[in-house]
């Protein structure tokens, strides 16, 4: 009974589900959330049970079999194929007896990334052949197979995928290919990834986008060698190197630090294929210009890109900004931001990571409050900025426990249940010896994005108004108010100004 209790608790957290667009000859019909319950309940417990058992303990809830009711019972175990599995087999019996229940696309496409999760793979490729031998493959089926098949090492098994959906209706597809190669690519599988692309050569020719997916997804690892490699086949097969691969070439040698060719890179463009230059090429290199502090070389590209009509966007004026605050230009970055006319948050960004660079914080935090004041909500990393030029990247030890940052973060974290972050962190601490280890505000801010935070944060901004810490006070209690409840938001008081009090 105690089991069965535990169990429908558990599944009662997860019956909220929102409906997804479903295929066409499967409408969406309304479920019945205390069969499901009831259903999801039997699965979890008779998971191990012999097959006539669980059958029966099915048969007996009487619920009604729909395309819906499976796809809700295979949301409620994302993880966990085997209750899945059963009670697909389940419905293949039901099927003959309820003709109206089909299994579609979608229900198949469901169970496959369930499975897929578990790492099951000799399940998941007898379902992968029983998908392509019904013709219910699709796109997505593609994109789920050779990311778990390529994630699992089975390199033989994704190239015969392709062969499989090829004999049961899947033609051959460029298309598709490139689909799969993207998908792979982002989840880092680029070495696998490359593998298929040229163990299918012979049936898919790749293209220029099959190309600039491996050149993006080497470039991503930071393998600069690979990448090299594949763009030079992309030449010698006369394809053009589109510009998103340039801008990805030309992003890696800047995070590797080779300017020299980043730059030559950008030279070439400028040179043979000027009219593709965009506003996210340019604003990389302005970007990484004032990185570097070359404000008169960001200057000549800023005055091209305005010269051909490009309509600079926020992201690179909070480039320039913080270029020329890096470079103590201050009465410069104030002019350029004076000339804006909608300041958003990119520009406000650029202007106090400047500004604490310059070791300004207390006129960072006064450009807190203005962009405050015009309505301008800052985000989590305004506040990490703004926390790490008051406090330093390790945090602050001090003598006065007001404020003291360890003790407030660790007697954070035990208020909210986070006693093992807390004794971790107690340890790092206690064994630093001479190399202190470096504060971590995000988790900081993250554990307490609640409402008990918000509690928190404003007793904390007391105490340090106490010891005469306004501006600190004011950035704590600020994030506090953000992180309450909407009510209190609605009727939360507007920052103090004046830092003299």
């Amino acid at each position: 009974m105690l089991l069965r209790r535990t169990t429908t608790l558990l599944f009662a957290k997860n019956l909220a589900v929102q409906p997804l667009r479903r295929h066409l000859s499967n409408p969406i019909s309304p479920v019945n959330q205390d069969d499901l319950l009831r259903v999801c309940t039997i699965l979890y417990q008779q998971q191990n049970s012999p097959e006539s058992r669980l059958h029966s303990k099915l048969t007996s809830s009487n619920f009604q079999l729909t395309h819906e009711f499976f796809l809700q019972v295979c949301n409620n175990f994302p993880y966990s194929w085997r209750p899945v599995y059963r009670f697909f087999l389940f419905t293949q019996q039901q099927q003959e007896k309820n003709p109206t229940f089909t299994h579609s696309s979608v229900s198949f496409n469901k169970m496959l990334d369930v499975v897929s999760k578990s790492r099951n793979i000799d399940l998941f490729w007898n379902l992968v052949n029983e998908t392509a031998v019904r013709r219910l493959a699709n796109g997505k089926t593609f994109v789920i197979a050779l990311k778990t098949l390529g994630g699992a090492r089975e390199l033989k098994k994704c190239v015969e995928f392709f062969h499989l959906m090829n004999s049961n209706g899947c033609g051959y597809s460029v298309e598709r290919l490139n689909k799969v190669v993207d998908e792979m690519c982002r989840v880092k599988l680029v070495e696998e990834a490359k593998f298929v692309v040229f163990k299918m050569k012979d049936w898919i020719k790749p293209d220029g986008v099959s190309y600039k997916h491996l050149i993006s997804g080497f470039c991503e690892k930071g393998d600069l060698i690979e990448a090299s490699k594949i763009w030079n086949l992309m030449v010698d097969e006369g394809f053009v190197p589109e510009v998103d691969a340039v801008e990805k070439f030309m992003e890696t040698f800047f995070k590797v630090n080779q300017f020299g060719e980043a730059l030559k890179l950008f030279e070439t463009m400028r040179l043979k294929r000027m009219d593709e230059l965009d506003v996210s090429i340019y604003r990389l290199v302005i970007k990484w210009l004032c990185k570097k502090g070359m404000m008169s070389r960001a200057h000549e590209v800023f005055d091209e890109m305005c010269e051909r009509g490009i309509q600079v966007d926020s992201l690179t004026l909070g480039y320039v900004v913080y270029g020329l605050l890096a470079k103590h230009r201050v009465r410069e970055a104030y002019q350029v931001v004076e000339k804006i006319a909608v300041v958003d948050i990119s520009v406000y960004h650029g202007l106090i990571k400047g500004l604490l660079k310059l070791r300004r914080a207390n006129e960072a935090t006064q450009v807190f409050r203005e962009m405050i004041k015009r309505g301008c909500e800052p985000n989590m990393h305004t506040y990490i900025m703004l926390l790490q030029g008051h406090l330093g990247r390790r945090g602050r030890k001090g003598t006065d426990p007001l404020v003291n940052f360890d003790t407030i973060f660790v007697g954070g974290l035990v208020k909210v249940g986070h006693s093992k972050e807390a004794t971790k962190y107690v340890e790092r601490v206690i064994n630093r010896g001479m190399e202190v280890p470096r504060f971590d505000y995000n988790k900081f801010l993250h554990y307490f994005s609640n409402e008990e935070g918000a509690i928190m944060f404003e007793d904390v901004a007391k105490k340090l108004r106490e010891v005469g810490l306004f501006d600190l006070a004011d950035i704590l209690e600020r994030y506090g108010q953000k992180m309450a409840t909407r009510d209190r938001r609605r009727n939360r008081l507007p920052i103090i100004e004046d830092t003299n009090i």
